[in-house]
């Protein structure tokens, strides 16, 4: 059962749900007592998409180290991707259903949101532990609880493992060398395949699930999605060096609103997104962004107008921020001026199937393109200063 505040949104700490059947059980862990115990709290951060054997193994390891174990699931609260194909809630009850209900009091799982900037990303991992802390830790004696990290050092994924250097560490071995991508990639381009193939290395409740999400219209949007960028990337195979992709994106705002479009094409046909796109070899950054802007949505302001209205910018420009390789963006915003005719007309064009003022406060970042959601929060706050 998810706890939930008077808004409506999760509260700080999540605990597995207490469960009467436990279908593909592993078996209670013979841990040792409390005080035996090498830690009061071990933190597990990961996607899990899909939970493997190689992350169970490293959550019974934790359970046999630590009085309890605090998984916190990355990439949550964002749509679905052929990367990250599962939401936080449907990653949660895959780890729920693969412990008995005796290790399940001792599991707490939370969603962490993908951030840019890696202070804002320890803040909410220290503020996830904490709120888990206060609640579990009521020693008699008043001593400080014993934290650490646990986890497996495979990919620039991992780096976290270093950047909480007041906790201590349990390094764990890659169990099998199974790794999530290539069951993803296999999953992707078929389903019952990848499942047979891969059953060995999947919790037999996970194996279920994947073959009831395979039936779904959202596995057939994410498998066609999978198959159009192995198509994109094997285009530029043969290029003499990886490829650098330079876009422009338009946080439009007006009124407490913002200007977005709906994705036309893939990758994220159907998802909300910012006005913008390409590059061109002639163009500056600031000329490609008001095009597309006005290509895509019909605004019928002068370039001039748009171009006296940016407030801010900035680069983006994480690695793994688009499926499509390496693509570097800067976005920026403009601030409208509100008038007497409201807003403005707009429609959808060019790569636009619909364009739309939308209030900020009702965006759903699970229904926005890529990481838009997270460029828009930056961009007002910035302008904001």
């Amino acid at each position: 059962m998810v706890s939930t505040n008077s808004t409506g949104r999760e509260s700080g700490t999540l605990s597995l749900p207490r469960k009467t059947a436990v279908p593909n059980a592993q078996g209670a862990l013979a841990t040792r007592a409390d005080s035996a115990l090498a830690y009061d709290f071990l933190v597990f951060v990961g996607r899990f998409r899909p939970f493997h054997i190689g992350h169970l193994t490293v959550m019974q390891r934790a359970l046999s180290l630590g009085r309890h174990l605090i998984v916190l699931v990355g990439s949550s609260r964002q749509a679905r991707s052929h990367r990250n194909p599962f939401r936080f809630e449907e990653v949660r009850s895959c780890i729920a259903d693969a412990f008995t209900p005796e290790e399940c009091e001792r599991i707490t799982v939370l969603p962490l949101i993908d951030r840019y900037n890696d202070l804002e990303w320890i803040r909410d991992v220290q503020a996830a532990v904490h709120g888990v802390v206060v609640q579990h830790h009521r020693p008699a004696d008043g001593s400080t609880p014993r934290v650490g990290l646990i986890g497996h050092s495979k990919d620039h994924s991992s780096y976290y493992l270093r950047m909480f250097p007041q906790w201590g560490a349990v390094e764990c071995m890659n169990c099998r060398g199974i790794s999530a991508t290539p069951i993803r990639d296999a999953y992707f381009a078929d389903a019952a395949a990848a499942l047979e193939a891969w059953k060995e290395a999947l919790p037999a409740n996970v194996t279920a699930f994947m073959a009831e999400f395979a039936r779904t219209d959202e596995y057939k949007r994410l498998a066609e999605e999978s198959a159009y960028i192995a198509k994109y990337k094997a285009g530029w195979a043969n290029a003499p060096y990886p490829p650098t992709f330079l876009t422009a994106d338009a946080v439009v705002v007006l009124s407490g609103h913002v200007l977005l479009v709906e994705r036309r094409g893939l990758p994220g046909r159907g998802l909300l997104a910012l006005p913008g796109g390409f590059v061109g070899q002639h163009e500056r950054i600031k000329d490609a962004m008001i095009r597309e802007l006005r290509e895509e949505t019909k605004l019928k302001i002068p370039a001039g107008f748009l171009e006296g209205g940016i407030r801010a910018s900035q680069i983006f420009d994480h690695p793994y921020r688009s499926t499509r390789g390496r693509t570097v963006t800067q976005a920026f915003l403009i601030q409208l001026k509100p008038t007497d005719e409201g807003f403005p007309k707009v429609r959808g064009g060019d790569d636009a199937k619909s364009a739309r003022w939308m209030p900020i406060a009702e965006i759903d970042p699970e229904q926005m393109f890529e990481d838009h959601f997270h460029i828009i929060q930056t961009l007002i706050a910035l302008s904001n200063n």
